[in-house]
C-alpha cells in the first residue's frame, strides 16, 4: 500500500512589506504600504503590512486613497533586488528539510515531506519551519498541510498571519465546499463570472456538477478545477519547475537598419507572438521582460522591466515590450531587436491583480476578446485582427519595404 502524501504550502505573509520591516526594524508596528513608482503604476499599492490592512488599506488602492484612510501611512517603492535575495535565502533554508521543494513564486512554495512523517509529526515539522523562518529571517509565514498541492494551497490561506491549517479529503464538505467559488485557487475573475452566470456560487456547487458537462462548457481547465473541487490533484512537487525556464528569449536582425515605427512595432509583435506561444505551451506566466536594442552603429542596450502583473498573452508582452522600447529609443536607426522573458511562475499559481485604471475597460472588452479568440481558433490565426494591428501593418507596408525575416528568429 502506497504511503500517504503530505504536502506543505509555505506562504509568506505580506512578503514585500515584511521584508522591508525585517531590514528596517523602525517600521515594526507601523502602517506600511509598498507602491510602484507613480509614473509607472499610477501610485497603486502592491501590498501592505497587516497594520495598514487593519485600517482598510488594500492592494490596487491608490496611494492618495490610502492616505485618506491613514494620514501616517508609510509608502516605499519595491526593492526587488532585496526581495529576490531574501527569497533565495528562504528556499535554501527549505531545501535543508527535503530535496522536494518547488518554488511557485518569489514568496511561496511547496514541500513534499512524505518521507519525513515517520520521524516527526507534520504539525511539529511545520511548527519548526515556521519558527525558524521567523527567527532567522524575521519573516512571518502561513503553512498549509494537505495530501496534495491544491488543498495545501487552500489551507495556507485559512489562517494569516503566522497561521497553520490542515485540510484532509474527508473534510472537504465541511471546510472547502461552503466557500465562495471566487475563493478557489485557480479561479480568476473571468472564470468566476462564468461560473456564477451558470449558478455555480460555491466550490461545493462546482464539485457536484456533471464532469462531462463542465469540460464541454469550460474546457480542460474547467475539468481540472472540477477535480480540484473534489480534492483530486495528482501534480507532484517538482524541484526543477522554477529553473526549467530561467529565461526564454528571441531576437531578430532586421533586413535593413530602420527607424520606421511600423516596422519596429511589427518586429516586436512577431517576437512577442513567438514568446506567447512558448509560455502558453509550458503553462507559465512571466514577471520580467528584457528588451534588447542594437542601433545602426552596433551600440547595444539591454533594459529590464519587472512587473507585479503576470505576462501571459501576446498583447501583454507586446505592449510592455514596446513601452520599454519607446522609453529607451533615441530615434536612431535600429539594427536588431530582442525580447526575453524571465521570472516564471506556473499559471496555476499566478494571479492577475486588478488594475484600478483598466478594470472597466477589461470588463467591456472581455466578451469581444473571447469571441475573437474562438473565431481565430476555429478558422485560423489572424482571421480577425484588432484595428491597431492592421494599421501597424499598413504603416509597415507603406513606410518601408523592409521585411522581417522570420527565418532569422532564434
Amino acid at each position: 500500500m502506497a504511503s500517504a502524501r503530505i504536502i506543505f504550502h509555505i506562504d509568506m505573509n505580506s512578503f514585500y512589506a515584511s521584508v522591508e520591516i525585517a531590514n528596517h526594524p523602525e517600521l515594526t508596528g507601523k502602517p506600511l504600504a509598498i507602491a510602484g513608482k507613480t509614473e509607472e503604476r499610477h501610485g497603486i499599492i502592491v501590498t501592505s503590512s497587516y497594520e495598514a490592512r487593519k485600517l482598510g488599506i488594500r492592494t490596487t488602492m491608490t496611494v492618495r486613497e490610502a492616505r485618506t484612510l491613514c494620514s501616517d501611512l508609510i509608502v516605499r517603492h519595491p526593492d526587488f533586488s532585496l526581495y529576490h535575495q531574501t527569497s533565495e535565502q528562504l528556499f535554501d533554508m527549505l531545501k535543508e528539510y527535503t530535496p522536494f521543494v518547488e518554488k511557485a513564486s518569489i514568496d511561496e512554495g511547496y514541500l513534499d515531506v512524505s518521507a519525513l512523517i515517520q520521524r516527526v509529526h507534520p504539525m511539529e515539522l511545520a511548527t519548526q519551519i515556521q519558527n525558524r523562518i521567523a527567527s532567522q529571517l524575521r519573516l512571518p509565514c502561513s503553512i498549509g498541510i494537505a495530501p496534495n498541492k491544491f488543498l495545501a494551497k487552500m489551507a495556507s490561506n485559512m489562517k494569516k498571519p503566522m497561521g497553520m491549517f490542515v485540510i484532509r479529503k474527508r473534510e472537504l464538505a465541511a471546510i472547502l465546499w461552503p466557500m465562495s467559488i471566487g475563493k478557489m485557487h485557480g479561479v480568476g475573475p473571468k472564470t468566476e463570472k462564468k461560473f456564477r452566470a451558470a449558478g455555480i456560487e460555491t466550490i461545493g456547487d462546482l464539485a457536484k456538477q456533471n464532469p462531462q458537462q463542465i469540460e464541454q462548457n469550460y474546457g480542460v481547465n474547467g475539468r481540472r478545477l472540477y477535480d480540484m473541487a473534489n480534492g483530486r490533484d495528482n501534480r507532484s512537487v517538482d524541484p526543477d519547475a522554477w529553473d526549467r525556464y530561467k529565461s526564454i528569449g528571441h531576437s531578430v536582425t532586421l533586413s535593413r537598419d530602420t527607424h520606421a515605427v511600423g516596422v519596429i512595432r511589427e518586429t516586436l509583435h512577431q517576437l512577442s507572438k513567438k514568446l506567447a506561444l512558448q509560455i502558453k505551451k509550458e503553462h507559465v506566466a512571466s514577471y520580467e521582460i528584457i528588451v534588447t536594442i542594437r542601433f545602426h552603429d552596433w551600440k547595444t542596450i539591454t533594459r529590464h522591466k519587472t512587473t507585479v502583473q503576470p505576462l501571459r498573452n501576446l498583447d501583454e508582452i507586446e505592449c510592455l515590450a514596446f513601452s520599454v522600447f519607446q522609453a529607451n529609443w533615441n530615434g536612431k536607426d535600429v539594427r536588431l531587436l530582442g525580447i526575453t522573458l524571465a521570472s516564471f511562475q506556473s499559471v496555476v499559481d499566478s494571479t492577475k491583480q486588478l488594475d484600478l485604471f483598466s478594470y472597466q475597460e477589461d470588463a467591456q472588452t472581455e466578451r469581444i476578446v473571447d469571441l475573437i479568440d474562438k473565431i481565430n481558433d476555429q478558422f485560423g490565426e489572424n482571421t480577425l485582427l484588432p484595428a491597431t494591428r492592421l494599421l501597424d501593418k499598413k504603416r509597415t507596408d507603406t513606410t518601408s519595404k523592409l521585411e522581417v525575416p522570420l527565418n532569422k528568429y532564434n
